[in-house]
């Protein structure tokens, strides 16, 4: 891709150009375990209404109240567990700034500016948005690193980024990449992450639990699309390993509070099963594109005891893409697909 240089005789910022940047974005992060790092991160999660859909006059009394006086120190010692203490950071920190380098590096010279941000925490979109501006880009592809769709995900990024465009008075053009919950690349990857992880068991596993963040049931029924979007990544995954819906069963983690969310939960699916004499299972969680809290702690730790407890033998985690080369060849089509057009 060729760029050309813009003129600095006052026609235009000099800081302004014909230059295309990428930002890829991803759930977000708390800066540190300690309290009040946590209260910030998890204040600005849970204070979107798009997250959490109630009357904010009720649910801010709750949240800054009796959540928010114990949840840090709860969530604190959990991202404690699978914290990278070598960089002092979240591993999703780690493998989104790893994701946004390595692809950085396939694209080579006269590549568009690769850059990366977090929904929530640091680095923010806004911060990068306009970092992206002062490198000379005039053009913005914003890539949600979620594979399926749904409001409480892709939709806050992209409001986050429409906020930040409210703050500029030269505004780039901004194109949106859509999910991919059945990108061929993305199957593809996750079929071979599943043939890598099971290669050196001595014996399989009897089920392949297929394990989706999970959403309140209500917002499915006022309009999200996020099953269908699921049903779609299950599906092509099935027919790339040859598994049917009872060998390869899908579930949802992750809910709280009191309200009906989808089901089956994973947590007690996966507890039920050492009672029908399945004790061998491996867990995929393609709903994330890389290693977090919810995947490294809440699966790899906390489901695997209650598994254990249950009298599970053996569960195999199998781990997201993360930065291996099956993420950035991924990310690597879709940036492609998605500038054609701006080339």
């Amino acid at each position: 891709m060729s760029f050309v240089n813009p003129p600095t005789d006052g026609t235009l910022p000099a800081a302004f150009g014909t230059r295309t940047g990428v930002l890829l974005v991803n759930l977000g992060t708390p800066d540190s375990t300690g309290y009040w790092d946590m209260r910030r991160y998890l204040s600005e999660f849970l204070s979107d209404r798009r997250v959490i859909e109630l009357c904010p006059f009720l649910w801010q009394g709750l949240l800054q109240g009796i959540i928010l006086s114990k949840r840090p120190q709860k969530s604190g010692a959990l991202y404690r567990r699978i914290w990278n203490t070598e960089r002092n950071e979240s591993p999703l920190r780690t493998y989104t700034r790893a994701q946004a380098e390595k692809l950085r590096e396939a694209l080579g010279a006269g590549a568009p500016v690769i850059d990366w941000a977090m929904r929530y925490g640091k680095p923010s979109i806004e911060e990068r948005m306009l970092a992206l501006q002062e490198a000379g880009c005039d053009r913005v592809l914003l890539l949600p690193l979620y594979p399926q769709y749904s409001a409480p995900t892709t939709a806050t990024v992209n409001d986050a980024a429409f906020r930040a465009l409210l703050k500029m008075r030269r505004q780039p053009v901004l194109r949106i990449a859509p999910p991919f919950p059945d990108h061929p690349r993305y199957i593809a990857g996750l079929a071979q992450s599943v043939r890598d992880a099971l290669a050196p068991l001595a014996e399989p596993p009897q089920k392949i639990v297929v394990s989706f963040h999970g959403l309140p049931l209500r917002y499915v029924k006022n309009g999200d699309p996020y099953v269908a979007e699921c049903e779609r990544t299950i599906t092509a995954l099935r027919a790339a390993l040859g598994y049917d819906a009872d060998s390869m069963p899908m579930t949802f983690q992750s809910r709280f509070g009191r309200e009906p969310w989808l089901e089956p939960y994973t947590d007690e699916f996966v507890s039920a099963l050492p009672a029908q004499g399945v004790t061998r299972i491996a867990v995929i969680t393609p709903g994330f594109m890389a290693d977090c809290i919810e995947t490294l702690d809440e699966i790899g730790n906390e489901l695997r005891e209650e598994f254990e407890h249950a009298g599970g033998q053996e569960m195999t985690v199998i781990p997201c893409l993360n930065d291996t080369s099956a993420a950035i060849e991924l990310l690597q089509d879709i940036v492609a697909t998605e500038l054609s057009g701006w080339r």
